[in-house]
């Protein structure tokens, strides 16, 4: 908050207490000469501002010779005043220049920041066979900038706050006026606003844990992620509330339900019959990653409920390990090749991870350790966890699978019917930012026409009403 300071030191002191230019070479400070022959001060960090931008403004600041309003009479809209030195450089270190005159009681603020980017190409976790190929980067400008161009209406709003005391991260809640629920839009402002960590270290899932809350054993996500400016823009027009984060890819999208993890942009992008097909067998791929192990696993141990003509799943060798323990530790195995590739170079890790994967397999069996079903069933099954897009979700649903078949193990049927019911007591209970809708929206609250939408992609201009 700007305020006249009161502190008996020049401002020029009280700036260079703050910012310190000695100690860090980044920070620069020059002396500046303005057009009435009177010296200035200007602080800056290198590699956070735009120096042609910044070179032009000061161009102009130096030929003017009436130096007693320099903020409003510069023609540009990147430039600002301020009296409060600590609002200064809070400015300074987000990649302003803070220009003072010598003796002179307010700062002129030059906003003309630059910060290192990477390219707006396609996320890697979200491709779309059709869609457009942009991307949110890491800056909080150019994402913005993406959804404006998709949604040219004055009632998209973008409302900027700072979080954390010392990191001073950017973030903009990005929302349609008379669109949004205004209820939700009030709670995030207000919940924002008491914000009183230091820091947010982590992006948007810090800002995410605080919003929503979680239990530590919760494994469903809270909320949902998108690096596509298009699915972005398409859940802002259905009334959403987009929270962006400077220094995230990811925005954030709010309120969350866990049937929005079912969708991709692909759906949108293919006629009606063919997302329709793509979008129900996501839905089924999603359902067997979950009880496909733990209902096979009760079948095989459960004498004569296998008919005839399934009679190819009955074990013939069960191994020198339990067929429990031998599912436990192929999951653990998969989980390990997966950080595994995620640290080898890029040149090396999709190979490695097929022939170690292969080699691995083979040998478990030959040896004795794994029957060839386990291998072949969670191939199956960590091949089909990637059929819905998110990646917290499918952590959540592997950890389903190993409580339903921990359960099915231990109690037999009625273990497999108590795992499922505290699933879905686990789903029901998952806490998310309440907005009008809950986490099981469209079951609860019901809506029929979003439940048809969510099994069936009707023609787009179903979608309008």
């Amino acid at each position: 908050m700007e305020k006249e300071t009161k502190d008996p030191r020049s401002l020029a002191e009280i700036m260079d207490s703050i910012l310190r230019p000695d100690a860090s070479f980044d920070v620069i400070k020059r002396e500046f000469r303005l057009g009435d022959g009177s010296a200035a001060d200007y602080w800056a960090i290198d590699g956070l501002i735009d120096s042609a931008m910044t070179e032009r403004v000061l161009e102009f600041i130096g030929a003017e010779e009436d130096t007693a309003d320099l903020a409003r009479s510069a023609p540009f809209p990147e430039v600002g005043a301020t009296p409060d030195p600590a609002f200064a450089a809070s400015k300074v270190l987000t990649g302003a220049t803070a220009l003072l005159p010598r003796g002179g009681r307010e700062f002129v603020l030059i906003f003309a920041r630059h910060y290192p980017e990477r390219g707006i190409e396609e996320p890697d976790n979200e491709k779309s066979l059709r869609g457009p190929r942009d991307g949110f980067c890491e800056r909080l400008i150019p994402n913005v900038a993406m959804i404006r161009r998709r949604i040219r209406d004055p009632a998209l709003t973008v409302e900027l706050v700072q979080l954390g005391g010392r990191t001073l991260t950017d973030a903009a809640l990005v929302f349609l006026d008379g669109k949004c629920d205004k209820d939700l839009l009030d709670r995030l402002r207000d919940k924002m606003k008491k914000y009183s960590e230091p820091t947010l270290s982590f992006g948007e899932q810090t800002l995410a844990e605080y919003l929503v809350g979680s239990r530590w054993l919760d494994p469903f996500p809270k909320v949902r992620y998108t690096e596509r400016p298009d699915s972005a823009s398409a859940m802002i027009l259905e009334g959403s509330v987009i929270l962006i984060c400077d220094n995230s890819p990811a925005a954030m999208i709010l309120p969350t339900s866990i049937f929005d993890f079912l969708q991709e942009a692909n759906d949108f992008y293919l006629p009606p019959v063919t997302a329709t097909y793509l979008r129900l067998t996501r839905l089924l791929m999603t359902l067997l990653t979950v009880i496909f192990i733990p209902a096979w696993y009760l079948v095989i141990y459960t004498p004569g409920v296998i008919p005839d003509w399934l009679s190819f799943i009955e074990l013939t060798d069960k191994g020198s390990i339990p067929v429990y323990w031998q599912i436990i530790l192929v999951e653990i195995i998969i989980d390990g090749l997966k950080i595994a590739s995620l640290n080898t170079p890029n040149s090396l890790g999709t190979s490695l991870s097929v022939v170690m994967g292969l080699i691995l397999g083979d040998l478990a069996v030959q040896i004795g350790w794994f029957i060839p079903e386990v291998i072949l069933y969670m191939a199956f099954i960590s091949i089909a966890n990637f059929a819905q897009p998110s990646y917290e979700l499918g952590y959540a649903l592997k950890f389903m699978r190993i409580l339903l078949l921990t359960l099915t193990a231990l109690f037999r049927l009625w273990g497999f019917i108590g795992g499922i019911a505290a699933i879905l007591l686990l789903i029901i209970l998952n806490r998310t930012v309440d907005g009008g809708r809950g986490y099981l929206y469209p079951l609860k609250p019901w809506n029929k026409e979003a439940m048809k939408r969510f099994f069936a992609r009707l023609r787009l201009k179903h979608h309008k009403k």
